[in-house]
């Protein structure tokens, strides 16, 4: 940052900045850490024989509090993998269920909304297709923010939902799919040159939120790669060369991801094993009915709050993800401990 032509590039100096600013903030954080861990064994070191019994319950009680903050840092020790600290572009498909499906994407979507509201993220809409009767067919986010793809690999997959159709008048139980994709956001792509001779840009009116251009001129851009068929759209942006810009990114990313499965067999770290978004390819399961839980099938974690977890409280479930793929068994506490000695 100290060159002189740093500002130069401004959104790679803008990433940079950035980058520093969540560093820092990330060590302010380990310090007070670390001063509280002091300031606390201090505490303890006054009454070693544990005659004063309020003191020690003091000790107890802010000893409960910095173990869970510990636990909390301690699940980004499970960030270890080249791609956990990028952004990530996430992409919701209804599956088969039909009307239902779609309206159960839109949940998908609203319980990350809320996952990301909580951390803080900044979320772009890339791509957006609602459904003709309710709810949404496929939708494409960029995610910025924190470990952004460390948390959300764990998501990519099928998810299921069972319970009572809003749309059935017979009021019936129905089965619905959703594949989720999750790709970390590539800035740099040196390995991947697209010829232009090689693409195919189209434009077409938008129909999300793009400004007063919306509907009257053809700012959304859809770019196909011809040789690999791969298509990567935008429509959310002000003006055609923003959502050309954007389009182009999201192909990049694509192409990318592709060549790490061709050259370094990278398929299920990436974007998780290919499966029909239909019944048995399910890496989750949400049952509202007849009785409520919601499942991971991969780590065998449940639990029966469906709506916290459909309200975006699904830390635990990521936690689960990663320890698993870790091999890590460290067992959380759950009520405060007392010791005899400290």
């Amino acid at each position: 940052m100290t060159q002189s032509n740093f500002w130069q590039d401004q959104k790679m100096a803008k990433n940079k900045s950035k980058k520093l600013n969540d560093l820092k903030e990330e060590l302010a954080t380990w310090k007070k850490l670390i001063q509280e861990t002091n300031d606390l064994l201090e505490i303890a070191c006054l009454d070693k024989e544990a005659k004063d019994v309020s003191l020690r319950k003091e000790v107890e009680k802010k000893l409960y509090s910095l173990e869970k903050k510990f636990e909390y840092f301690e699940f980004f020790i499970l960030f270890n993998q080249k791609y956990d600290s990028y952004n990530a572009i996430v992409n919701i498909h209804a599956g088969a269920g039909g009307v239902d499906a779609q309206d159960w994407t839109e949940m998908l979507l609203r319980m990350y909304l809320k996952f990301c509201e909580k951390r803080k993220w900044q979320v772009k809409i890339i791509e957006e297709s609602k459904g003709a009767e309710a709810g949404i067919k496929n939708i494409t986010l960029e995610i910025q923010g924190n470990y952004v793809y460390g948390f959300l690999k764990s998501e990519a997959g099928v998810h299921r939902l069972v319970r009572i159709s809003p749309f059935d008048a017979e009021k019936m139980r129905h089965t619905s799919f959703a594949l989720v994709e999750v790709l970390p956001e590539l800035e740099e792509l040196k390995e991947i040159e697209v010829d232009l001779e090689d693409l195919r840009i189209d434009t077409y009116l938008a129909s999300g939120h793009g400004g007063q251009n919306v509907q009257k001129t053809e700012t959304a851009v859809r770019i196909t790669h011809l040789p690999t068929k791969i298509v990567a759209s935008c429509q959310n942006e002000r003006s055609q060369p923003q959502n050309k810009e954007m389009a182009m990114k999201y192909l990049q990313t694509k192409l990318f991801q592709r060549y790490l499965i061709e050259q370094q067999k990278e398929k299920q770290d990436l974007k998780g094993e290919f499966k029909p978004v239909e019944w048995g390819s399910q890496i989750r399961s949400y049952v509202l009915h007849p009785y409520q839980m919601v499942k991971d099938h991969r780590t065998n974690y449940e639990t029966n709050d469906t709506e916290a977890i459909l309200n975006g409280e699904i830390d635990e479930f990521i936690d689960a993800y990663l320890r698993n793929k870790n091999q890590l068994t460290i067992k959380k506490s759950s009520s405060p401990k007392k010791y005899s000695n400290f």
